[in-house]
């Protein structure tokens, strides 16, 4: 029994020394494979692929966009309001009761046209009264002045009979103007927007109640309030686009008015500028929102602003340059301007030709090679 189990152990250490050896044999057969398969596909691999061609596997796919000159234009945006050029509200220059009006809300009136009327009947009365009395001094006027002309009669008496006749002159004009104040009429040319008299009501000077509205549309006004620290690039004749978000339409302009006064509430200058009706048909106090042009540069490279990134050694785009026919990425630093819109001013950095990259310039590296 002793011999059995000694010799099934010998069994198993040469069956256990042989397997280990088989392996060994494989595993050098297996490096000694390898090492032919890697020499061929060297040998492939440098037929394919010629020398310097191995870092073109590692290009970055990128987008370029070729730079050229172009204008830059900043502009200043703000809101503005629609009014016509003349919008006055007429209202009495003295106190009475309304006797009569004569226009509706959109009548058709013009200049110098009688509005409505206040009670002056009193006043026609002591006009009349004054003109009966200066007929009568005009006849002794006349008179007098005949027999003086030949020397008959006193001068006390022809110079009596002049200051009447003059003296009820003067009282007969002040009276028609007094009358003529009574009578509310359009100072322009326009039309009738409000009428808020009616017949028996009390008027007053200066009172909204007791005031038409009358508005002539046909050169409309855009008023705007711009922030003083633009004060220094607005000026008149500044070019402005004019939006009218209710209507869908802009129109080009110019400012005509800049004001020097700075509304110490609210840090603002007023702005206007003027618009034919025959552009857009407006209405009072419509909204318009107003883009003035305060800077330009003809002579700039424009880019959008995503394209510019920056560090602590200042802003820089990445160009893209040939070298032994393949394209490699470079940093660029660049001089920049003001922006507007999602477009910044070059100023410097660039030049006519220069490729810029336009997408993938996220993933580019200084000195990567690149394929667009």
């Amino acid at each position: 029994m002793k011999n059995n189990i000694i010799f099934l152990a010998f069994l198993v250490v040469l069956f256990s020394c042989s397997a280990s050896h088989d392996k060994k044999t494989e595993l050098n057969q297996l490096k000694s494979s390898r090492e032919k398969l890697d020499a061929q596909i060297a040998k492939l691999q440098a037929e394919i692929d010629p020398p310097g061609t191995a870092k073109a596997e590692k290009a970055v796919t990128i987008k370029v966009e070729t730079m050229k000159g172009c204008t830059f234009n900043h502009y200043v945006e703000v809101q503005g309001v629609v009014d016509g050029d003349q919008n006055v509200a007429v209202s009495p220059q003295t106190n009475g009761i309304v006797t009569k009006v004569y226009v509706t809300e959109g009548s058709k009136v013009r200049k110098g046209q009688i509005l409505a009327e206040l009670d002056a009947q009193v006043l026609k009365q002591s006009l009349d009264e004054v003109k009966t009395q200066l007929e009568l001094a005009n006849n002794l006027y006349e008179k007098q002045k005949a027999l003086w002309d030949k020397k008959i009669g006193s001068e006390v008496q022809f110079l009596q009979a002049k200051t009447n006749k003059e003296s009820l002159e003067k009282r007969a004009k002040t009276l028609q103007g007094q009358i003529d104040l009574a009578q509310i009429t359009s100072p322009i040319n326009g039309t009738v927007e409000s009428v808020p008299l009616r017949v028996g009501q009390m008027a007053s000077p200066g009172v909204p109640t007791s005031s038409i509205r009358v508005i002539n549309m046909g050169i409309a006004k855009i008023s705007a309030d711009v922030s003083e620290n633009f004060a220094a690039r607005i000026k008149n004749g500044n070019e402005a686009i004019i939006r009218f978000p209710d209507l869908g339409k802009e129109i080009e302009t110019k400012l005509n008015f800049t004001s020097r006064f700075i509304d110490p509430t609210n840090r603002t200058f007023k702005v206007e500028c003027k618009i034919s009706d025959k552009d857009v048909e407006l209405r009072a106090n419509m909204v318009a929102y107003v883009k003035i042009k305060d800077y330009s540069n003809d002579k700039a490279f424009c880019l959008p602003v995503n394209y510019v990134q920056s560090n602590q050694d200042g802003r820089f785009v990445y160009v893209v340059n040939q070298k032994d026919n393949q394209w490699i990425a470079n940093r660029r630093m660049i001089k920049t301007g003001m922006d507007y819109n999602g477009v910044v001013e070059i100023l410097g950095g660039i030049a006519d030709g220069d490729k810029v990259i336009s997408a993938g310039y996220q993933n580019v590296k200084d000195g990567d090679y690149v394929v667009f």
